[in-house]
């Protein structure tokens, strides 16, 4: 199709006598006859994306004109192919899709065929920041010291990432030490409109971390897909969706004195997690979201994972454009921005009214309370008085109601470790200012300075040994918490800068002392950590500690001086100060006057502009120090523990072969319960010796303190199979209870029919050898988390053909799909409990035998040990009509690879 016959291609005004064109969707509204005005903002930026793309092949003009006739209430059958301007990675993930497409073009040379074919068509940043760990803190040099040791522990990596900034042409990589991708992103990454041979069009993108929806906080249409989706729309293939739901949420009234953004993102996580928004655009509107600035929707938009929608969205309005010349963008291109939004008609935040949502929900900001989130879930809100309480009651909960399962008279026990530290159940021993959500924002940046010099000032103090870190989102902010006068006092009480990145959020706490690590293991102690970050779950901040608690940077301050979680903050001191005086939390709370007098500090386009020049101008000594890199434009993959040639393209033909129809006599690999998260499923964290993984490390002659983390190590195959369902905390069900009704932790199953108990990874291993295919089961929420591809290409090189489940998270279900893996889903009230599924059975799977069609049914046939047989019909969870090509094609990557290969 020509994409004249819409006749949408029109002139727009920029700034004196400079104008551009545009795909025009006022034009198409003229053109079709149809109310697109009504549509969501965020539908109508994807409709422009799918405007200006229709080729007539990918993209037709009948996928225009689904998307145009977008209604609030209709039903979802239609697949959107959305082209995006960017990606985003960040170096967890995006190490491995360097290793993907490295082996696509070994592949490609293997065939003699051209290996540019495999270049990315879009522009591609990678953002280092997941792999610095705080192993030093509380002393003046512990940010040099931490990145030398994340240099020295990393170089392999980064020597291979700089091979990939020689070896692809749109492929630039934001070195260590800048800062998190999403505030990098938000700061530096996004441009608002991009500008390409005069057509001018919105900055869309798609990220390999769950919280690239951090950028919908700037009117960017942009989500986490897993790093398997991403290499396809880097590679010319666009992003395949259901036309999605909207839910508006219609914010109104102000936040009230004392009361934080990191309070309000946890009670919208806890709303929306309510409403079941999963897989859902929510998008705000109202005049409570007009009066929010522009962190704090980023703030909102980040941790859309968490109530667990694709996005977050805000439209772009004025405060945008402030936000954009604050950070030091050109004029030029704020002139763009702004007028390009304002021709579309999509600038400024709908009033009541205005569009058409599938949901609407209402939050009176006025309502918002201080709160914490946790202990194992972030969207757990507890408002701050009801922690110590909620604690006290959960200690004792048995470990099915999230509880701890401990006796009532040990919450108060003391136990003395080697070093001569008195430890107790509730102690925080972490209390990090950490993760994207929060380190971006500097309203709660300058609350936990302030808090910090006043409790300085009243002479509290913050015990040393609890672990205490400042890793801010960017340099920036150091810069202004030092031009406020704030870092001396946060540094006073331990929270000096350690970091720029991830760190404890992502499971890069480091290690506590090996006397505290004894002691918790000996005597069971529940210990606590308190972060800014958006994900709590178990194991991730560090294996020994169980309950882990979010809340505003000012709140984890003040939680490290109370220094235990029992400790009531509304109606207990939080400390003794001088001449041992009670300090409670009012007396050191900041005020919004106070916060609103430094935040001129925050937004200095001058320092915005300095910092960012770095990146390419100069990126650091270590960076340019790294040697020994390889050139050219095949990868030659020289022997490595952390990057490793993978196996997906093994006996890869041109042709697809065809894919298994049903499946038989299969076994159950793991039955687990709700909650299963991508960190169950593939830890980011510490490796233990004893572990599959910690054990290959072993024989390949590495060192316990060279194990660096599962994170950095997904660059290799071999240790991330054997850390698939090698969580700590993982419950595997088929595992018998304890005398207590506890679950047994950690990734073990039994073997069938031999009944033997062992690492699953060795049950696979096994299983494979015999030639028996495996399945895994859960309940709700199956992959709820991170957007880590590895927990489907873990499960699918374990031999598992299929994942069934109650309801799947959007990113993993797609994940699978994407590995060849089939995700199902219960219908109606089946379960695991219901069906009496206990991991002894033999599964057969039927139904999918002739064409696949999606979201059809098939049928699991139980075989039962006592000879019985049960036939249940399942739901099969490939939802488009592009996700079934993935399927018969092995996956995306082979798919993708045909497509380029035969190009």
């Amino acid at each position: 199709m020509s994409r004249n016959t819409l006749n949408t291609l029109k002139e727009f005004k920029i700034s004196g006598s400079k104008k551009g064109k545009f795909y025009s969707l006022p034009a198409l509204q003229k053109s079709l006859g149809v109310n697109i005005s009504r549509l969501p903002v965020s539908i109508r930026i994807v409709l422009e994306s799918v405007l200006r793309n229709c080729d007539g092949q990918k993209v037709t003009e009948e996928h225009v004109k689904q998307l145009a006739n977008w209604g609030a209430k209709a039903a979802r059958v239609d697949e959107i192919p959305f082209v995006v301007a960017r990606v985003v990675l960040q170096d967890f993930t995006g190490v491995p899709l360097l290793a993907d497409l490295a082996a696509m073009r070994n592949v490609a040379s293997k065939l003699g065929k051209n290996p540019k074919n495999i270049e990315p068509l879009v522009p591609v940043d990678l953002v280092v920041d997941h792999s610095v760990q705080i192993d030093h803190f509380r002393e003046k040099k512990a940010l040099d010291l931490n990145m030398k040791l994340e240099f020295s522990r990393n170089n392999e990596r980064y020597q291979f990432m700089k091979w990939g900034m020689q070896a692809f042409d749109t492929f630039g990589v934001v070195p260590p030490g800048f800062g998190i991708v999403h505030q990098v992103n938000l700061e530096y990454l996004a441009r608002g409109v991009h500008n390409k041979t005069g057509v001018y069009y919105p900055d869309t993108l798609v990220g390999t971390d769950s919280h690239t929806t951090m950028i919908n906080g700037i009117g960017v249409v942009g989500w986490g897909v897993g790093g398997i989706e991403a290499e396809a729309g880097m590679l010319g293939q666009p992003v395949y969706f259901l036309t999605p739901d909207v839910v508006g949420v219609n914010l109104t009234g102000a936040l009230r004195e004392g009361v934080t953004a990191t309070d309000l993102v946890l009670t919208i996580t806890e709303l929306l997690r309510q409403t079941k928004v999963v897989g859902k655009f929510v998008e705000f509107f109202g005049e409570g979201t007009e009066s929010l600035s522009l962190t704090d929707r980023a703030t909102i938009a980040n941790m859309a994972p968490e109530y667990g929608a694709t996005m977050g969205f805000f439209p772009v309005d004025d405060a945008t454009i402030e936000y954009f010349k604050g950070t030091g963008r050109t004029k030029a291109e704020i002139d763009a921005f702004e007028a390009y939004f304002k021709a579309q008609e999509l600038y400024g935040v709908p009033k009541a009214g205005q569009i058409d949502y599938t949901q609407e929900v209402s939050l009176d900001l006025g309502t918002v309370a201080p709160s914490l989130a946790g202990p194992k879930r972030p969207q757990d809100r507890i408002e701050i008085g009801n922690v110590k309480s909620t604690f006290s009651d959960l200690f004792t909960k048995p470990t099915a109601e999230n509880g701890f399962n401990k006796k009532a008279e040990d919450l108060g026990a003391s136990y003395k470790n080697a070093d001569g530290v008195d430890l107790h159940n509730g102690d925080v021993l972490i209390a990090a200012i950490t993760s994207c959500t929060n380190t971006s924002n500097p309203s709660v940046l300058l609350a936990a300075g302030l808090l910090a010099k006043k409790a300085v000032e009243a002479g509290l103090k913050v015990a040393p040994h609890i672990k205490t870190s400042l890793a801010p989102g960017s340099r920036v902010v150091t810069k202004y918490l030092e031009a406020a006068g704030l870092l001396p006092y946060l540094e006073k009480l331990g929270f000096g800068v350690t970091a720029y990145g991830c760190t404890t959020c992502i499971g890069n706490a480091g290690d506590l002392t090996p006397a505290m690590n004894e002691a918790i293991v000996k005597n069971d102690v529940v210990a606590a950590a308190v972060l800014s970050g958006n994900r709590n779950f178990e194991a991730r901040i560090h294996p020994n500690i169980r309950a882990n608690f979010l809340a505003s940077p000012p709140l984890v301050v003040a939680y490290a001086i109370a220094g235990n979680v029992t400790r009531d903050l509304m109606t207990e001191p939080v400390g003794k100060g001088k001449g041992g005086k009670d300090i409670y939390l009012g007396d050191i709370w900041p005020t919004s006057q106070e916060i609103e007098k430094l935040l001129k500090f925050a937004m200095n386009a001058k320092t915005f502009k300095e910092n960012y020049a770095d990146v390419k101008g100069a990126p650091g000594k270590l960076w340019e120090a790294i040697k020994g890199v390889a050139k050219g434009e095949v990868y030659n993959w020289p022997s490595s523990t952390y990057i490793a040639e993978p196996p997906f393209f093994e006996n890869f033909s041109e042709e697809p072969k065809a894919a298994a129809a049903g499946i038989t006599g299969a076994r159950a690999l793991g039955v687990f319960g709700d909650s299963i998260t991508t960190d169950h499923i593939s830890p980011a964290g510490s490796i233990k010796e004893s572990s599959p993984a910690g054990k290959w490390l072993q024989a390949n002659g590495v060192l316990k303190a060279d194990f660096n983390s599962y994170g950095s190590r997904r660059g290799n195959h071999e240790i991330m199979m054997r850390g698939t369902f090698a969580n700590v905390r993982i419950k595997n069900l088929m595992i018998p209870a304890k005398e207590d009704g506890s679950r047994v932790e950690g990734g073990i199953t039994i073997h069938q029919p031999s009944g033997e108990e062992m690492s699953i990874y060795d049950a696979a291993m096994k299983y494979v050898a015999e030639g028996t295919p495996t399945m895994v089961f859960g309940g709700e929420e199956y992959g709820t988390g991170s957007s880590r591809d590895w927990a489907a290409k873990g499960t699918q090189l374990l031999g598992v053909k299929a994942v069934i489940a109650r309801s799947f998270e959007r990113i993993h279900r797609s994940n699978l799909v994407g590995m060849g893996v089939l995700p199902l889903q219960f219908l109606g009230n089946d379960s695991v409990q219901s069906l009496g599924i206990t991991g002894d059975e033999t599964f057969d799977l039927k139904g999918l035998e002739g064409e696949i069609k999606p979201q059809q049914e098939a049928t699991l046939v139980i075989h039962r040990k006592n000879g019985e047989t049960k036939e249940v019909k399942l739901l099969l969870r490939i939802d488009t009509p592009i996700e079934v090509d993935y399927y018969k094609h092995g996956g995306i990557l082979p798919f993708v690879l045909r497509q380029l290969l035969a190009a």
